[in-house]
């Protein structure tokens, strides 16, 4: 399935990059680089898989600031790469022991697309896809557990957005993102619980962006 996906946004992006050559002007008169600041609601679609214990995964909300970088190679074709780390409280749910505090746990997913800009008057939409490398670090184990490791996650990532112009150097951004996070959770309870727990964890957090960006 991955190579399938992986196939298919090849080939969609190189249609789109062959068409734009095609509308650019041999004068390449447009802003290579972007620069955007932005707020961040992040909204996980958490679900879990928990050895032994059964049950399901709750993870909290989180609201951080967010920088991010366009390079344009085209007036349409653009990569986009986002940087920016939240916290997230986490906790097992229903399980037979109950409801487990697991403490909380930092993310830092870099994440790079790959856009298609529309162009033609002050809003610009534009469409894009690519690939997110989550690291995870920080973790607070809580009161429960011993300790939890969390392992990183690659996956993929797709977005929607519009700039609207303000001048030709500023502009305000709205930013939609679906990212693909999964990891391999390993939760040590020896001392409350008598045991070493594994999960696998989806998060696929909705990234809900806002802010505003300069041209140059």
């Amino acid at each position: 399935m991955k190579k399938l996906i992986i196939f298919l946004l090849i080939g969609t992006l190189s249609s789109m990059f062959v068409n734009s050559q095609d509308d650019t002007t041999a004068s390449n008169d447009f802003s290579k680089w972007q620069v955007r600041l932005r707020g961040l609601v992040i909204t996980p679609s958490e679900s879990a898989t928990i050895e032994t214990i059964g049950g399901d995964v709750n993870i909290s909300n989180a609201f951080i600031p967010e920088l991010d970088f366009t390079y344009f190679f085209t007036e349409n074709i653009a990569a986009e790469l986002i940087l920016g780390t939240s916290n997230h409280d986490v906790k097992a749910v229903n399980t037979a022991a109950g409801n487990i505090e697991l403490g909380d746990v930092w993310l830092l997913p870099p994440t790079l697309t790959l856009q298609y800009h529309f162009t033609g008057g002050a809003l610009k939409p534009y469409l894009g896809a690519g690939v997110n490398l989550t690291l995870f670090y920080g973790a607070d184990e809580g009161p429960v557990a011993d300790k939890v490791d969390y392992d990183s996650s690659f996956g993929f990532a797709f977005q929607g957005g519009l700039d609207y112009s303000l001048s030709d150097q500023w502009f305000l951004n709205v930013d939609i993102k679906k990212i693909l996070i999964q990891t391999d959770v390993t939760v040590n309870a020896t001392t409350a619980l008598g045991a070493t727990v594994g999960a696998d964890v989806d998060i696929n957090p909705l990234v809900i962006g806002f802010g505003i960006g300069y041209r140059f």
